[in-house]
């Protein structure tokens, strides 16, 4: 990654390298709790909400082109299971290593004797920047790649009926009766004789009551 503008040192994931100096050897131990950053995690899918603490456990070493900077993020994860579709948290931990190079050294850590214009070559690196760096690209890698992609509440989850829409884990024992259309033509065939046995016998009830209206006349 090529250069920016100036780091902010207020920024809480932006990281001062000064006290190690550019002694090879040096070491840093530093633990920090920030506000998750926004959409820290996989989009639509599931990650840490915007402002959640991330606990942050840092090693700082330096060496001859830059710093080495090792660490652990742990923080709350929050999504929805993509089988029941049931709200989920998940404690997620990620691990993540990273070097941040002085911008006078190359990948092999000699310093540079002038200015060497390859963007190709500085494209996937990160950078020291007047003695800070900024941590955001890498913590967030590190959550995508230690977040499920399709999250679920449970190894075992059922998911939803097809028809209705219920949560199968609660019912396991969910079923529809199942119907086959070319049984239910012939139902509905069925249903007509007995319509018109009932026609028919309104029919007979009804002559039977003139019949006895004529007789008492």
């Amino acid at each position: 990654m090529a250069l920016n503008a100036r780091l902010d040192h207020r920024n809480p994931l932006v990281f001062d390298t000064h006290e190690l100096g550019r002694r090879p050897g040096a070491l840093q131990r530093l633990t920090r709790t920030i506000d998750a950053p926004v959409d820290l995690g996989i989009a639509g899918v599931i990650g840490v909400p915007e402002g959640a603490p991330v606990e942050l456990e840092l090693r700082l070493e330096s060496v001859m082109e830059g710093v080495l900077v090792t660490g652990t993020a742990r923080a709350s994860a929050e999504g929805e299971c993509v089988r029941c579709l049931e709200p989920l948290e998940l404690e997620l931990e990620a691990d993540f290593q990273e070097m941040f190079s002085y911008p006078d050294a190359d990948d092999r850590g000699r310093v540079k004797a002038e200015p060497v214009d390859d963007a190709e070559e500085d494209e996937d690196r990160l950078f020291i920047e007047d003695g800070l760096f900024d941590l955001e690209p890498v913590l967030r890698d590190a959550v995508v790649l230690a977040l499920p992609m399709q999250p679920v509440c449970q190894d075992d989850c059922l998911g939803l009926c097809s028809e209705c829409g219920a949560r199968l884990t609660d019912d396991p024992d969910h079923h529809h009766d199942a119907v086959d259309i070319r049984w239910a033509a012939l139902q509905g065939l069925a249903g007509s004789p007995e319509d018109g046995e009932k026609d028919e016998m309104s029919g007979e009830a009804h002559r039977s009551a003139r019949a006895a209206e004529k007789q008492e006349k």
